[in-house]
């Protein structure tokens, strides 16, 4: 439940943005609907991801930052749940795996600063300090890239 009302949102938000454009005859609205086909493009997108490439994140958060119980991966996914419930309910785009992260670090915490793997730790951080940036530079070349393909 709490990935269907985080994640898809995020990932089909720009996919919605440039349909309503397009119906709209160029024209940018305050708000407009979100045709089902987007959400349900974004929910199969999501699923894909998983199935692909989630084994990788699973191995990562399920082991490589602390070592995980049940009752520590319940404590953790509930937390993250939780918290990303709250956060879309109130409109603020979070990352779950993000959140899920800082949960599994915290349920680490709890038996101590040793049970954590700090390597895994920085390693995750350097890739979220890497992402933010790149993401923007790349946002730009592709707005100049189709500007002047469709200009």
């Amino acid at each position: 439940f709490a990935h269907g009302s985080n994640d898809v949102a995020n990932a089909i938000g720009p996919v919605a943005a440039v349909v309503s454009i397009v119906g709209s005859a160029g024209e940018v609205a305050a708000k407009s609907a979100t045709p089902i086909w987007i959400l349900l493009l974004g929910g199969v997108g999501i699923v894909i991801g998983v199935a692909t490439y989630g084994h990788k994140v699973i191995a990562t958060v399920g082991s490589g930052i602390s070592e995980l119980t049940p009752s520590r991966g319940f404590a953790a996914t509930l937390a993250a749940a939780a918290t990303v419930v709250v956060a879309s309910g109130t409109g603020l785009p979070i990352s779950t795996t993000h959140t899920l992260v800082g949960a599994v670090i915290g349920v680490g915490l709890a038996r101590g600063i040793g049970a954590l793997n700090i390597g895994v730790i920085q390693t995750i951080f350097l890739s979220w300090i890497i992402t933010l940036p790149a993401g923007a530079i790349l946002s730009i070349l592709f707005f100049f890239f189709f500007k002047g393909a469709f200009s």
